[in-house]
């Protein structure tokens, strides 16, 4: 008895190591046919055809986007504007189409009210407050008092939107811009940036002004207020300053009441305040300096951008970007860092080739 229950134990055992081999055999001959089948090209009926990744593809941004959007064709024939030299176009610059993205907004609105978690606390983190605050409940009182959509369309063939981007540098003096300036759709300047008396280098024309509340003034009617917003509280004094004026002081005295244009008010997106932090300056500083933030606001904006003297202190040297059409003064250690490592790919977007060079301390502003 117990020789015959060995045997049967022993004739299963055969049975199952028999199977176990003939079903690694049909697994490695199903691989070999498919390899075989590759290689001979039948595989091509289930792979997509030529071309078609390049059309389909599409570009995930996180912390920006809240889905998939369509990537831009690429190839320079594909136009995005009339202008000569277009923001839009791709295939100018490996480099720039790599990092821009012309999805996201620039303007904060009720469509994109909604901050991914490390766009929030990244933006919370630049002047933390003490005394929290309902950031979606505060939005939607703002958009109450000014409009919650973005004034920009999408780009059109047709369209040649140029832009001028001021910067508030003294080597405007004598420069002699102001009527170049004033000749552009938009111009764009920010914080206390003075025209009154310097009209032949600086221009006249505002249509864009950024400010933060500690910097903020009167603007005449046909001017757009850009806020750019470090905390909810900035959120909440200009809410006030357009209605009740109950706030008057931030961690410094602030204007009670401010006489701009409700339906020109902007908000400057923290997202894509992140986005310049992350893609273009590289974490170089805690946060893009102003005129970063106003450069790209026009290159995602405008069909043609053109800025004048950006300029700023960086231990007691100026750093100046010159070209022969294009006078460009730069100098936070984010946009030197910039020019540096791409210059060759961004000016000819901005119509020059920029050289960088130092200037005295006595000649910044």
């Amino acid at each position: 008895m117990e020789q015959g229950a060995w045997a049967r134990a022993a004739t299963g055992a055969v049975r199952r190591i028999s199977r176990f081999w003939v079903l690694v055999g049909s697994l490695v001959l199903i691989f070999l046919t498919s390899l075989l089948f590759s290689l001979r090209g039948g595989g091509r009926l289930y792979m997509d055809p030529a071309g078609w990744e390049e059309v389909r593809r599409v570009k995930l941004v996180p912390s920006y986007s809240r889905g998939v959007q369509p990537q831009h064709l690429e190839g320079a024939a594909l136009r995005t504007c009339s202008c000569h030299h277009c923001v839009g176009d791709r295939g100018a610059s490996r480099w720039f189409d790599e990092n821009f993205d012309p999805d996201i907004l620039p303007v904060w609105t009720e469509e994109n009210i909604e901050l991914p978690a490390d766009v929030y606390y990244w933006w919370a983190m630049l002047q933390p407050q003490f005394k929290p605050h309902g950031l979606r409940h505060v939005l939607s009182r703002l958009f109450r008092v000014i409009p919650g959509h973005s004034p920009f369309g999408p780009r059109r063939p047709s369209r040649c939107l140029r832009c001028a981007v001021v910067g508030n540098s003294g080597n405007l003096l004598g420069a002699g811009y102001g009527h170049t300036i004033d000749g552009h759709d938009f111009v764009m300047r920010m914080n206390l940036a003075p025209t009154a008396g310097y009209e032949n280098e600086a221009g006249s024309r505002t249509t864009h002004h950024f400010m933060y509340p500690e910097s903020a003034r009167n603007l005449d009617p046909n001017v757009s207020f850009v806020l750019v917003p470090f905390k909810t509280l900035d959120l909440l004094w200009i809410t006030s300053a357009l209605s009740t004026g109950h706030i008057s002081f931030t961690y410094a005295p602030v204007k009670q009441f401010l006489q701009v244009d409700k339906n020109k008010v902007q908000i400057y997106n923290p997202a894509f305040f992140k986005y310049i932090h992350d893609r273009w300056t590289r974490h170089h500083g805690r946060y893009p300096s102003t005129g970063m933030l106003v450069l790209f606001y026009a290159l995602h904006v405008c069909d043609e951008v053109r800025i004048r003297f950006l300029a700023c202190r960086l231990s007691r040297r100026m750093f100046v970007c010159q070209s022969q059409k294009v006078p460009i003064s730069i100098c936070t250690g984010e946009c030197v860092w910039l020019w540096r490592g791409s210059k060759r790919e961004l000016a000819p977007l901005l119509g020059g080739e920029p050289l960088l060079r130092r200037v005295p301390q006595n000649r910044c502003p």
